[in-house]
């Protein structure tokens, strides 16, 4: 069964590489270092047979419309549209508890442990356009007038990075809400994840852009303008990308569609950089599943278990990855 499902996904995937025009979901619905030694091109992905929705296991549906989702310290923290409220839900067993009412409509969110036992959030609030700081029973609107902020990154101590989505840039923020665009001429940027030196951008916007890769000193201050001879892409061909998550495995995790229902990939971004990009033939489908995309929410702990949602169900999965 589970060969004609990676069957049927080759000849979709196929298809949708014809596709040049890429509708964006509505989000209200929910360094290179210089180097003499020349470097190895890494490995090719090797074969990968996709999980499919029976494999995934329910953990909660609490959350009426849940959105934005980070694991940290085995429980998850996500964002709900439906009510407003921002909850704190067991990674084991799915035990849900309120965090806090008044977060509009968030697509991502950071978490740290500010002092032992104190967790503290930052949440871009798409709807409000501010950077919102949560914490138990209190939000601190940290930073207003933003452009449809939609995904955040830790930078260092005292910075984050943030993709405006309707402003089609990237900003530096600092934690006392004072901000930059560091780059610009994005294409409804979504989802954001830094790795040791480098930047992965998801444009939601662009199939041919689906996601890109910039050296991180390049965008981490002072505004940066792309344009069609130097932007750097990392995989073409993705429709609606949404999140974007680093696994513990070195793989970058993202999610996208394939027609109307909610796809987890993954590439090898050393091996795409190394290559000039990659396509669809070097995409491993990783999870193929029967929820409407696009799907909302994507986090991975660092024992590799994946957890997902869509933005138009309360249910929220997990997945242990392996291999």
């Amino acid at each position: 069964m589970r060969y004609l499902i990676v069957l049927f996904i080759a000849v979709f995937v196929h298809g949708t590489t014809l596709a040049q025009n890429t509708p964006t979901p509505d989000p209200n619905k929910t360094n290179t270092p210089n180097t003499n030694e020349e470097s190895t091109p890494s490995a090719p992905p090797s074969a990968f047979e996709p999980y499919t929705q029976s494999d995934l296991r329910i953990l909660t549906g609490n959350v009426q419309r849940p959105n934005g989702i980070v694991w940290f310290n085995d429980s998850l923290y996500t964002a709900c549209t439906g009510d407003m409220t921002v909850y704190e839900i067991d990674a084991e067993t799915g035990l849900t508890t309120t965090l806090i009412g008044g977060v509009n409509n968030a697509h991502t969110l950071f978490a740290e442990e500010r002092e032992e036992n104190v967790i503290s959030l930052w949440v871009p609030d798409f709807t409000s356009n501010q950077l919102l700081n949560v914490e138990w029973g209190s939000i601190d609107r940290v930073a207003e007038d933003l452009q449809g902020p939609w995904g955040i990154a830790y930078l260092d101590e005292e910075n984050f990075l943030i993709t405006n989505m309707l402003g089609n840039n990237l900003m530096r923020i600092n934690r006392d809400g004072e901000g930059e665009v560091t780059l610009d001429g994005l294409t409804s940027p979504t989802g954001l994840v830094i790795d040791d030196e480098y930047v992965y951008i998801a444009n939601n916007g662009s199939t041919r852009r689906a996601i890109e890769w910039y050296a991180l000193d390049s965008v981490d201050g002072g505004e940066t303008e792309t344009s069609q001879s130097d932007q750097t892409v990392l995989v073409s061909g993705l429709q609606n990308t949404t999140g974007l998550a680093m696994g513990s495995d070195g793989y970058l995790y993202f999610a996208y569609s394939l027609g109307t229902r909610g796809v987890v990939g993954r590439i090898d971004p050393d091996y795409c950089r190394e290559n000039g990009g990659c396509t669809n033939e070097d995409i491993q489908i990783v999870i193929y599943t029967e929820l409407e995309a696009p799907l909302a929410g994507l986090t991975i702990s660092p024992d590799m278990r994946l957890y997902i949602h869509t933005m138009f169900r309360p249910e929220i999965y997990s997945i242990q990855i392996d291999g």
